[in-house]
């Protein structure tokens, strides 16, 4: 799709090479510009299964997919002449610098586009353009209003398991840089897309942030639960042990629920006949249907629930979704620096032609 396409990538990390990821998998040639001694920092995040020795980790890889990689000083003369020999060619630069860098290298909008004017620049930046500011998706989680709510009452806050404010972030640019492409087929000329860390995680708060500014509802931390559908996020244990989740957002679910279960007179009890009326008595709904549960396997529950379209899953950890030949179709294998790595693919939709 994207075969005509010329990406210069100098970013690292996360959220700014998974930009890159996006357009290399979708045909894009995409350069990766890494200093000589101070290359992507994710090179060495390792896990302690992992060779010390390789110039390549599972975190690098997870975001690094299809690239060229070259070597550049940036503060060298050849490195200068290099990167902007590069820059009058391409179609998108990718940058994450920190403030006062693009002063530092000659690369700020201005003087890139009279190199190139018709380049498209994507910047992501931690708290906006004009701060300085250090940012990890760890901190913009925590700033966010993100880690008060996730977790229990006993856990405290709790950071998600992946970098989901770096995810969203490259969501984001991609989105502003497929739009600033569509623009320029009619303008000729580049622009600017700058996404910060801070507004993508704020704009990430959705249902959370209008229950706060529309009723003054402060989320505390629920576990899985939903605060405003029940039973939702609900953990069961089934007879063979696995643990199980509903997301009954209907009468309808909870109906086809109760009848699987024998609980037929729940759908006509007060405490329950509605989902308000369920979100103010869920512990109670919780003892009454784990009970039921505890009578079913995991297996016969997620026949008969998909059989009634009603939504369920089974709690399952990476080596089991792996053995699920849906998520290893989504795998991406690729040798870097003779190591074999892989990835999950950035690219999640499907395209069918007429």
């Amino acid at each position: 799709m994207f075969e005509s396409l010329k990406v210069i990538e100098l970013a690292t990390v996360l959220a700014g090479p998974a930009v890159g990821m996006f357009f290399a998998e979708l045909g894009a040639e995409v350069i990766k510009i890494e200093h000589p001694s101070l290359p992507d920092v994710t090179r060495s995040w390792k896990l302690p299964s992992e060779n010390d020795q390789d110039t390549v980790s599972a975190y690098f890889s997870s975001v690094n997919y299809r690239k060229q990689y070259r070597k550049m000083d940036l503060t060298s003369a050849e490195g200068v002449s290099e990167i902007r020999s590069l820059i009058q060619t391409a179609d998108i630069l990718l940058l994450n610098f920190k403030k006062g860098d693009d002063l530092k290298f000659g690369l700020t909008s201005t003087e890139i586009w009279k190199l190139n004017p018709r380049i498209i620049i994507g910047k992501i930046t931690g708290f906006g353009d004009d701060s300085d500011r250090v940012a990890y998706d760890l901190i913009l989680q925590a700033e966010s209003g993100l880690m008060s709510m996730n977790g229990t009452p006993e856990s405290g806050p709790v950071k998600m398991p992946v970098a989901f404010i770096d995810v969203l972030a490259a969501h984001q640019l991609k989105e502003g840089l497929l739009v600033a492409l569509i623009e320029r087929l009619t303008s000729r000329k580049g622009q600017e897309v700058s996404v910060s860390l801070y507004d993508t995680a704020v704009s990430s708060l959705v249902n959370q942030a209008s229950n706060y500014l529309m009723e003054g509802h402060v989320p505390q931390r629920i576990g899985s639960l939903h605060p405003n559908i029940a039973p939702y996020g609900e953990l069961f244990t089934t007879t063979d042990h696995k643990q199980v989740t509903f997301a009954i957002g209907s009468n309808r679910h909870f109906e086809g629920l109760c009848t699987f279960l024998g609980l037929p007179e729940l759908v006509s009890d007060e405490r329950f006949s509605d989902n308000a009326y369920r979100v103010k008595n869920r512990t109670a709904l919780f003892g009454i249907l784990q009970t039921a549960i505890a009578q079913h396997t995991s297996g016969r529950l997620n026949f008969a629930m998909q059989e009634q379209h009603i939504p369920f899953g089974i709690i399952r950890s990476l080596d089991e979704v792996f053995t699920d030949p849906m998520a290893q179709s989504l795998v991406r294998t690729e040798q870097i620096a003779g190591k074999t790595t892989q990835r999950v693919t950035s690219i999640a939709f499907k395209r069918h032609g007429n």
